[in-house]
């Protein structure tokens, strides 16, 4: 029989999808992709910065910059959008044995993900072999399981170039943005930022969120609670709602106190008891967006790590695909779930007819996100996947069978009361039914039952509690929240969420305190100025016209290359605007606030400065020419970062933050407090700046030596330290050595650094480079001798420790005493704990981690379970 190769993305997947194949298949994997636009700097050369006075001298250089900007990007705009793809740096091995392999068979099966990322991987696999294109077949399924891979090689399809045209779309989209607006925001605002054309709208929402909590002025109102009586002595609460017939509001302490009085005078009796079942419908199936907002909420997952979660499960057969917008449910599974409700909870948890879930204008003829086999509960996956997929996988399985039960059923009491011409309503809800609550319970329901009174009953009033209330703001996103928001607004598919939320975070743009999201000054700026100058590109209706446009691609409504012209054709114009100089309607400049503080070098004054590392003060003599130029700055630390307050739950939704906060006189705002690294200066800076040039300076001495830390010696030459405030927050520093430590956020300081131990012998893969071992808070780990510049890191194997020992510190010798492999013989590698605080081992086979680790305990290393 022939030979039949079968190439999938993931070598996990070319895993499990070969046990279900003969030995006439070869199922290998690609990697990921194996092509892509080649990787550059995105900045403007040196020789570009020079421009020429001469007008034909300048046509050269505006030529050759073109030229030069077509190459780094790949991809050329003024050429039928020509592409340059280039074999990944790293892949050409895998390259050239898929080449060799493919040339040994007599057909080619393409299996990668059935989304348009996945076509595209299948039409890059597909050049790049080459040969006649009947060799190739393309087969697609959205679950691995062997009746469905089976059921897809009966049936291959074309590969679908109208997907792969769509994903071409959005690559070459996103490059032209990136690369030709990023140089002009290093050349207006700071060097080294970035833009993106989905990233960036992305960042808006975060800004705009931030500048309305910051404008935000709360209102005060009060509440009234009435305790009462009943005649058989009874107490149960009502709530005032209305006087004279008018929704009762109470704006201030004297309003409520007024009404106090007339309401003790009064008598008061039950006049309405209303009685009706609500019934609650069952939450639809998972789709992408709101498993990730699911497994953020209820697991506190990010985003990235729910992604890459749900693609291991995937992969190992256990959950159907996991990029998808759809919530359609395939009959046999219907057919399956109902069966398996009806067995484990009997017939009244089934309704007569299963549910149906249509979500409109879902991208792919996707299924929703489900277990490949409802039989599989997470008990069963004990041993093959790790606690954090187990935990998923009961996420989605879960909201799968709860999405086939029936509604629950409450029964919901409402009591009216009046008392003159005021009147008082109280409510209570029972559990009548649980329904779908039988497998995912309403963890925040209590059962709440009204005593039984009559209309016609008099009640008696026991006492008044009157409570203050502020009106809040918005609160700021969690991963969740930006997720559902931009699911809403239209911005990005399901595919994307993920890179999205992963690429704000890397640019600096933003921070995460608490899980929420703030936005740094540097990422308001770059937001306001592509707003004024990028109007179209920074339109939320504008991308989401977008992403249907790519919609229209894939499904052959939409010629490519017309939507990426008209779209380039309006960029360039925008673009060339921006470039002006800003009094001709360009990019405004990164602007400098003057402060009323001399620079202790020139005598200049100081201003305050916003860079891609933060806010500080920045001598303005800075913007003279080179001989008269002064450079000296003094560094700004937000005040909260020093006191810890973020590590407060509820700073993000703390009231009284926004009303004992200053605020701008010029302009409202709340102002955002620094404090001088010298630590002899607070600043308060409106937070519009530099929009608006509001600003308080105090001079004292704010932060003091603290005692907690008097007594800290230093690791080295055992001298004590001094405690200080830097950029980055507090630390201890030496004062004879000028060694380090930092003081985490719980107080606590952190751990002494060590020099990096060399291994020369052990070579980096992707570099010419070689490891060091590193200890750092998170234990200790090889990366590149020349990390950050090279960031190639990886865990020690326990067998290398022990080839070493010699060069160990004696801290780190009890690792060589661990074991090498485990039982079955699988090598070990050193991994840390974050919640027991300290080093352990695990097993690895083919490249993943097994179910078999030992940790270090009472002298030994003790084998467990994970």
């Amino acid at each position: 029989m022939s030979k039949i190769l079968v190439i999938v993305e993931s070598p996990a997947k070319a895993k499990t999808i070969n046990q279900y194949l003969d030995k006439n298949y070869i199922v290998k994997s690609s990697v990921g992709h194996i092509r892509d636009l080649p990787k550059s700097n995105h900045s403007i050369s040196k020789k570009h910065k020079i421009i020429s006075n001469d007008e034909k001298t300048n046509h050269i250089h505006k030529k050759d910059k073109k030229l030069s900007l077509i190459k780094r990007m790949g991809i050329d705009p003024y050429n039928n959008w020509k592409a340059n793809y280039q074999v990944i740096p790293g892949k050409e091995k895998i390259v050239a044995e898929l080449k060799i392999l493919a040339k040994q068979v007599d057909h080619i099966y393409l299996a990668t993900d059935l989304d348009r990322e996945g076509e595209a991987i299948a039409w890059h696999l597909q050049k790049i072999i080459g040969g006649n294109n009947d060799r190739f077949s393309r087969i697609i399924f959205n679950e691995i399981t062997e009746k469905k891979i089976l059921k897809a090689f009966k049936h291959p399809v074309k590969l679908n170039i109208n997907k792969v045209n769509a994903q071409q779309t959005r690559r070459f989209m996103d490059r032209i943005v990136g690369y030709m607006v990023s140089p002009l925001l290093w050349k207006k605002i700071a060097r080294g930022l970035s833009a993106g054309r989905v990233q960036s709208v992305a960042v808006r929402l975060i800004a705009e969120r931030e500048q309305k909590i910051k404008a935000f002025i709360p209102k005060e109102y009060w509440k009234l609670q009435a305790n009462f009586n009943t005649a058989k002595n009874e107490e149960f609460q009502m709530e005032i709602t209305h006087f004279n017939k008018e929704i009762l509001n109470f704006s201030n302490e004297n309003d409520v106190l007024q009404h106090i009085k007339l309401l003790k005078q009064l008598t008061y009796k039950i006049t309405n008891s209303e009685t009706k079942i609500i019934n609650i419908k069952p939450p639809a199936p998972y789709i992408t967006s709101t498993l990730q907002q699911a497994a953020n909420i209820a697991l506190g997952f990010s985003v990235k790590k729910t992604m890459m979660i749900a693609q291991r499960l995937y992969e190992a057969g256990y959950i159907t695909y996991m990029r998808t917008d759809s919530t359609n449910i395939s009959q046999e599974a219907l057919k399956n779930v109902r069966n398996y409700i009806i067995k484990k909870f009997g017939n009244q948890y089934i309704p007569k007819f299963p549910i149906i879930y249509n979500k409109q204008n879902s991208q792919e003829a996707h299924e929703a996100i489900r277990p490949s086999n409802v039989i599989l509960s997470s008990e069963s996956l004990k041993g093959a996947m790790e606690l954090d997929a187990r935990k998923l996988y009961e996420l989605i399985w879960s909201q799968f069978l709860a999405c086939q039960m029936p509604e629950a059923k409450y029964e919901l009491t409402i009591l009216t009361a009046k008392a003159g011409e005021y009147q008082l309503k109280s409510s209570g809800k029972i559990l009548k039914f649980d329904g779908w609550h039988k497998i995912l319970p309403n963890k925040r329901y209590k059962n709440h039952r009204l005593f039984d009174v009559n209309i016609g009953d008099n009640i008696y009033l026991k006492n008044l509690n009157p409570s203050q209330h502020f009106t809040k703001p918005l609160s700021r996103f969690t991963e969740a929240l930006l997720v559902k928001e931009l699911e809403k607004m239209g911005i990005g598919r399901p595919s994307t969420y993920s890179s999205i939320i992963s690429t704000i975070q890397e640019r600096g743009y933003i921070r995460i305190e608490n899980h929420r999201f703030y936005i740094e000054k540097i990422g308001e700026i770059v937001t306001d100025c592509l707003k004024s100058n990028f109007s179209e590109l920074m339109s939320y209706n504008f991308t989401a016209h977008m992403e249907n446009n790519l919609d229209k691609i894939a499904n052959n409504q939409a010629e490519w290359k017309q939507v990426l012209n008209i779209f380039f054709d309006n960029f360039i114009k925008q673009l060339i605007e921006a470039e002006k100089q800003p009094k001709e309607g360009g990019m405004q400049l990164n602007k400098m606030v003057l402060v009323s503080l001399n620079c202790s070098i020139c005598n200049r004054r100081m201003g305050i400065r916003n860079g891609s590392t933060g806010v500080f003060l920045g001598c303005s003599g800075y913007a003279l020419k080179a001989k008269d130029r002064c450079k000296k700055t003094i560094n700004l630390i937000m005040e909260n970062e020093i006191n810890n307050v973020f590590l407060n739950n509820q700073y993000n939704n703390n009231i009284n933050y926004i009303i004992t906060n200053k605020h701008c006189q010029k302009c409202n705002t709340i102002m955002d407090n620094y404090i001088t690294i010298d630590s002899k200066y607070k600043f308060y800076i409106c937070g519009n700046n530099p929009r608006c040039d509001g600003y308080e300076i105090e001079k004292g001495q704010f932060y003091i030596q603290e005692n907690n830390y008097s007594n800290v010696n230093c690791d080295k030459c055992h001298i004590k330290m001094e405690f200080k405030i830097g950029r980055f927050g507090k630390y201890l520093r030496c004062i004879n050595c000028n060694n380090a430590r930092k003081i985490l956020k719980d107080g606590n300081v952190a751990a002494p650094t060590e020099n990096p131990v060399p291994f020369p012998e052990l070579l980096c893969e992707k570099s010419h480079d070689y490891f060091v071992l590193r200890n750092s808070s998170a234990g200790i780990f090889f990366s590149a001798s020349t990390f950050p510049k090279l960031r190639e890191t990886r865990s020690p194997l326990v067998e290398e420790l022990k080839r070493f020992r010699d060069r160990l510190p004696n801290n780190l010798l009890y690792l060589t005493e661990a074991p090498s492999t485990d039982p079955e013989g699988n090598k070990t590698i050193i991994k840390y704990s974050r919640n027991k605080k300290q080093q352990y081992i695990v097993s690895i086979k083919k490249g993943k981690k097994t179910n078999w680790i030992a940790f270090y305990t009472n002298g030994k290393w003790q084998e467990t379970k994970n």
